[in-house]
């Protein structure tokens, strides 16, 4: 019966941030991408001319979702986020709002590329789906799926509270599940992900990394 009431409030919790989310997309001005590309010139030292950058250190932003991009240089900006500190520096050199959009809006239209670095694990990777798809029930664990969209394409681009998070750098997602874990990252939206991160053995965490670094938007 606990564990049922956590789902069930989960869900509404879920439901109200979708529905939020929607009514705030629907009134944004929608970034310019044209702009955006020179204005990113500083990101794409670290991101990649496209947004595919070539190491961990540094997530992939090609077809981000824009408003999630945005949300993330607000958050570094204002201190909420700071679990990088090159981040945290270059977010201050955004100067405005319509330049995070424009910024955000030419990533957003960019295509994803296979890693060519990444030695695929399949084993793993099959581990790693069925926690992403199915959760670990006996532990109260909420599948991925559910937020991030199938394969972690992500559920629409007026859905941007829950990032794309196929083709990401394994690395990057194994720190970004481990900041969550110790509380170092602490901008998800109402802790939710800390929540589910904490549930999460280290084997878990590289084998749903390992499944999401081979899918691509």
């Amino acid at each position: 019966m606990v564990m049922v009431k956590k789902v069930n409030g989960l869900l509404a919790w879920i439901s109200l941030a979708l529905f939020a989310q929607n009514v705030l997309a629907a009134g944004a001005p929608i970034g310019d991408p044209v702009a955006g590309a020179d204005k990113s010139a500083l990101c794409q030292g670290c991101h990649g001319g496209t947004g595919n950058s070539e190491s961990a250190e540094f997530p992939r932003l090609a077809g981000q979702y824009a408003g999630y991009i945005v949300k993330q240089i607000k958050d570094f900006k204002s201190g909420l986020r700071a679990n990088n500190d090159t981040m945290a520096g270059m977010a201050a050199t955004v100067e405005s709002v319509q330049d995070m959009k424009d910024i955000a809006s030419y990533f957003a239209q960019q295509k994803m590329v296979s890693d060519p670095l990444h030695k695929p694990n399949r084993k793993l990777a099959e581990k790693g789906e069925e926690i992403f798809t199915k959760g670990r029930p006996e532990k109260d664990l909420y599948a991925c799926i559910n937020c991030h969209g199938e394969r972690g394409k992500g559920k629409a681009g007026t859905i941007s509270t829950f990032p794309v998070i196929a083709g990401q750098h394994k690395d990057y997602i194994i720190k970004q599940l481990k900041d969550l874990q110790s509380g170092l990252r602490a901008n998800d939206p109402a802790g939710m992900m800390a929540d589910i991160a904490k549930k999460l053995s280290a084997e878990e965490v590289e084998a749903v990394a390992e499944y999401l670094s081979l899918q691509l938007p």
